[in-house]
């Protein structure tokens, strides 16, 4: 087992990986940028180490601060989070020419996934149900058009390199195709620095499941169920829950044994990610996110484990903790994010708490790095805490994220907070009865967020 790890994240998800490590028994590092000398990751570690300016690309993103602080602090591996340099394979690739451990996956299967279409063909591979689409990239407007014929609109353009939400551009007709084509181009050359395309056929009414799954990289696999994410906006998930109210029994061991399966079959070693579009009874792959998820708090209430105990334990060599038959869900869980954000443009609202009360009680968690007198920083993102609820079942859980929001405070700044009690007032949430576009039109008629 490890003796020291160096965290190279910041705010809730760094705290998060500290207090694992802390109840492992191991030393950790925080890194920092001078913008957040004063963090809470900073208090909490055992040792912490300034690796820049605010700028995320001086400080959170340089490789070469990270490495350097893994040197002086003697941290023998590296838990990156979500976010920053998670998904990045040349990080990895780095990390082990020094001698040192990634706390994820290794570089290959970051590769494998990043690239969307990559991905998509490995998974087809694999079994794993796709959305149908092109076969590859689409290199020319005119091939964009023909394959919106053939497969009939609305189709979605999608830059191979994307993510959070960006570079994806809806074609409802084949007026729209020219427009939708060229701007997700553009946005995938000015965000991830390559403009290649794909297009996979628009689903109408979809609900966005995620599979979670585990790997010990030695041929072993196990998944934990699904968590429904369906309610977002912009493609930015706000509110997860696990199980998923639209979810059989059935469906959930016909598609966990599936992607299971997918991952022991390519040696796939800590936690993932698999996410589809799910609408009539069939899921549709979408991508893979190649580590630890924002929203993984509801999966371990629901199954009671550690997802970053069991991602140290598998890097240091160790075998998992547990095996499919060992899973058994127990209740139902929710998970809000709270955002410092201004309704209803959603506009980043930073500066300092005034006032900060965690709720509590029983089924109760609140995953966050503020505390009172804390700036919140504006070169980062909005988020500032997870407010995660467990109940027996799907309506005590919501009764309880109802409870919980009351007993919230967070004074000085605009949060989203206001979002989730009248989200809480709608009859589609109680029944479960809403898809990915269900947010976007409630904002639209509710907030005039479009």
């Amino acid at each position: 087992m490890f003796n020291k790890i160096l965290v190279a994240n910041r705010g809730e998800i760094a705290l998060r990986v500290i207090r694992a490590a802390r109840e492992m028994g191991i030393a950790s590092v925080a890194v920092h940028s001078t913008a957040d000398s004063d963090a809470m990751h900073v208090r909490m570690a055992d040792e912490s180490v300034c690796i820049g300016p605010p700028s995320s690309q001086d400080s959170y993103l340089s490789v070469p601060a990270i490495i350097a602080a893994c040197e002086i602090t003697g941290a023998e591996a590296i838990h990156p989070g979500y976010g920053f340099l998670s998904e990045n394979a040349g990080f990895v690739q780095i990390i082990e020419d020094h001698g040192l451990t990634f706390i994820g996956p290794t570089a290959e299967h970051i590769r494998m996934m990043g690239d969307k279409i990559t991905a998509k063909d490995t998974m087809k591979a694999l079994g794993v149900p796709c959305v149908p689409g092109s076969d590859g990239g689409v290199a020319t407007l005119e091939e964009a058009q023909r394959l919106g014929a053939e497969m009939g609109y609305p189709v979605i353009i999608k830059a191979t390199a994307g993510g959070g939400g960006k570079g994806m551009k809806v074609a409802e007709s084949a007026a729209d195709m020219e427009r939708a084509y060229r701007t997700a181009r553009a946005e995938g050359k000015s965000n991830f620095g390559n403009d290649e395309v794909y297009i996979e056929k628009y689903l109408t009414t979809p609900r966005h499941i995620e599979i979670q799954v585990f790997g010990d990289g030695k041929g072993r696999a196990v998944h934990l169920g699904e968590r429904d994410c369906s309610l977002q906006r912009r493609h930015q998930k706000v509110f997860e829950e696990a199980p998923g109210p639209s979810i059989t029994p059935e469906e959930r061991a016909r598609i966990g044994k599936i992607c299971a399966d997918a991952c022991a079959n390519i040696n796939y070693i800590g936690a993932g990610t698999i996410e589809f579009l799910y609408e009539n009874g069939e899921f549709y792959f979408i991508e893979m996110n190649t580590r630890l998820q924002v929203e993984h708090p509801v999966t371990e209430a629901i199954f009671g484990v550690d997802l970053v105990r069991e991602q140290i334990r598998v890097a240091a060599g160790l075998p998992m903790t547990f095996e499919q038959d060992d899973l058994t869900i127990n209740g139902h869980s929710i998970e809000v994010r709270i955002n410092a954000e201004k309704l209803p443009n959603f506009s980043p609202c930073p500066g300092k708490i005034t006032q900060y009360h965690a709720p509590g009680g029983l089924g109760v968690r609140m995953d966050s790095a503020l505390y009172d007198g804390y700036s919140i920083p504006p070169y980062y993102d909005s988020l500032i805490g997870k407010l995660i609820v467990h109940g027996r079942d799907r309506p005590e859980a919501l009764a309880r994220l109802n409870r919980a929001l009351g007993e919230l405070i967070v004074d000085g700044v605009d949060t989203t907070v206001p979002l989730f009690h009248a989200l809480l007032q709608e009859k589609d949430i109680h029944t479960g009865g809403y898809n990915i576009h269900w947010l976007e039109h409630w904002l639209e008629t509710n907030l005039g967020d479009a």
